[in-house]
């Protein structure tokens, strides 16, 4: 049964994906509202159950949130890295001088995320009591967001459609895997909530530093802040009916 729902964020990740394939001659719009997307999954979703589930403090300071600034650094850190090897080799050329392998790190992160809705689906299944359903209908929810920050954030970096693709794919195929393998073993809550923390930071770092600007860079248009707070509100509406 798990399995079986887990197809339904399937469709909505592919349906997001696409939506955001389709629009490409608004890009500034497709990266407001990719990035409002962005910031209302962490501030409203993943922070929210990480600190639920990541322990309690660590020096005075919930360990949720400690990853959670662990993963800002390491995305930032990271992509630091990749720009230099990049100069490096005489590169510099390339457009807004973005590493594609960064765009293909986060896409892959995406991917990571949604193998864990896969599991939660599983696990909420195993507990029984209609939270299958509960969990599953929350995660079909945001998936469509999840499947439009996917395609949109590997093409951000410069990466070919074609890649982009596959990775919309691996995505939409992730929470089915991640339901599937439930039926094997559990992930520990208090790893869940850790890593919730960090991928939290990792988002928020690539919708604050380099999806937003890059909307409003060209286009500073008040259409592209209306669909970053659309974004943001959609989210809202997504969890509050969940909950």
């Amino acid at each position: 049964m798990a399995v079986f729902v887990a197809l339904g964020a399937f469709v909505m990740t592919l349906v997001g994906g696409w939506t955001a394939r389709r629009v490409t001659d608004r890009r500034h719009l497709v990266l407001g509202l990719a990035g409002g997307l962005m910031l209302g999954v962490v501030g409203l979703d993943l922070l929210p159950e990480a600190l639920d589930a990541a322990g309690g403090p660590v020096f005075g300071v919930p360990a949720a949130l400690l990853l959670f600034v662990a993963g800002f650094l390491a995305a930032h850190v990271l992509e630091h890295l990749l720009a230099q090897r990049q100069a490096a080799h005489g590169a510099d050329e390339h457009e807004h001088g973005r590493a594609p392998e960064v765009g293909l790190t986060a896409a892959g992160a995406m991917v990571g995320h949604s193998m864990m809705d896969g599991i939660a689906i599983g696990a909420a299944f195993q507990v029984g009591g209609g939270m299958g359903l509960a969990v599953a209908l929350a995660v079909i929810a945001h998936d469509f967001a999840d499947g439009f920050n996917t395609y949109t954030i590997t093409r951000l970096y410069g990466n070919a459609r074609r890649k982009a693709m596959t990775m919309l794919l691996a995505d939409a195929a992730a929470p089915v895997v991640g339901a599937a393998s439930t039926l094997l073993f559990t992930i520990p809550e208090q790893l869940l909530g850790a890593y919730l923390g960090f991928f939290g930071g990792v988002l928020l770092y690539l919708a604050a530093a380099e999806i937003l600007p890059e909307a409003h860079h060209d286009h500073p248009a008040r259409s592209t802040l209306l669909c970053t707070v659309a974004g943001a509100a959609f989210i809202w509406l997504v969890v509050g009916f969940a909950g």
